[in-house]
């Protein structure tokens, strides 16, 4: 099958069209014939010898990608789906997730039925982003209705899946982008929109509930600003450091960083949403497997309004 790997992190021109064998699948696990994936910031980061590159960099043969839509072609004896069967998930994530192939062998607890009315490359685009959204706010936030909810970089992946689910949770939305992308994160369903460039950060009320920041950096320090006592912001690009962690503690506020994990249970709830419009995911831009290195390039450009793909 052919494959794409990395023998040693740097810049695009490091990746190796490979063909290799196809994956041997264990009983709780089924094989995939990949139809998209998706391209996050951590693909690029890892891919750059950045972030969770140090938990893989001892992999023989180092196969990048997580998100993964396609169609069951074996399963294994404990299997809960059987082989036609159309699937997406979050493969392995923080592990080797080896998407970047033709075929993959997915543990079955990872996935969920592809709903029939969106397409593979809507599916691979409703994966890592979408499940990190989706933890945030109910698992790490505890997200309640009625609640104020800030969404930094509304337009990009995690941001735009983080509207859409607030908003459906109830929750009363303000959405920060750049004035260009205004217009998309309005479409999104923000009760409000913020100009990141324009809004005078240090002088706005405590007015959140929570602040989910997809930034980091500096941006940490502005969400800190708005966040009311006793209420949550979560970093996830670099975390909190010790200063903004103490900062937090000091206003009452709950501080954290998490790194989303693969769960076929959340799944299939993102699933249900998909098969009923709760949530859409937006590809702004789609690309062929003999393309990756633009892909990485598009992300590693910090613009990309909502998803990008790859289709095999």
């Amino acid at each position: 099958m052919k494959t794409i790997i990395i023998n040693e992190p740097g810049d695009v021109e490091n990746f190796v069209y490979a063909d290799v064998e196809k994956p041997v699948i264990n009983s709780d696990e089924v094989l995939v014939q990949v139809k998209a994936i998706s391209i996050n910031p951590v693909d690029a980061k890892v891919r750059a010898g950045q972030g969770i590159y140090q938990l893989l960099k001892n992999e023989e043969q180092l196969i990048l990608g997580w998100d993964i839509s396609g169609i069951v072609m074996e399963a294994g004896d404990d299997s809960i789906f059987k082989v036609g069967d159309e699937v997406f998930g979050l493969i392995r994530f923080p592990g080797h997730g080896r998407a970047y192939a033709e075929y993959i062998a997915a543990p079955i607890n990872q996935l969920a039925l592809k709903p029939a009315n969106v397409t593979h490359a809507e599916a691979a685009s409703s994966t890592l982003a979408a499940l990190t959204a989706y933890q945030a706010l109910l698992v790490h936030a505890n997200l309640k209705r009625g609640q104020s909810v800030l969404v930094h970089a509304a337009a990009g992946g995690v941001g735009h899946f983080a509207v859409q689910m607030a908003k459906h949770l109830g929750a009363k939305v303000t959405g920060t982008s750049s004035e260009i992308n205004k217009d998309f994160v309005l479409e999104l369903g923000v009760d409000e929109h913020i100009d990141y460039h324009t809004y005078n950060w240090k002088n706005s009320e405590a007015r959140f509930d929570f602040v989910f920041d997809t930034v980091g950096g500096a941006n940490i320090d502005k969400s800190l600003h708005v966040v009311k006592p006793f209420g949550t912001l979560i970093s996830i690009p670099s975390g909190l450091s010790e200063d903004i962690n103490e900062r937090a503690k000091a206003k009452g506020v709950n501080g954290l960083f998490f790194l989303v994990s693969s769960n076929g249970d959340q799944m299939k709830i993102i699933a249900e949403w998909l098969a009923q419009d709760i949530i859409k995911p937006h590809i702004s831009e789609t690309f062929t497997f003999d393309q990756i290195a633009k892909a990485h390039k598009q992300i590693e450009s910090g613009r990309t309004v909502g998803k990008i793909v790859v289709e095999l």
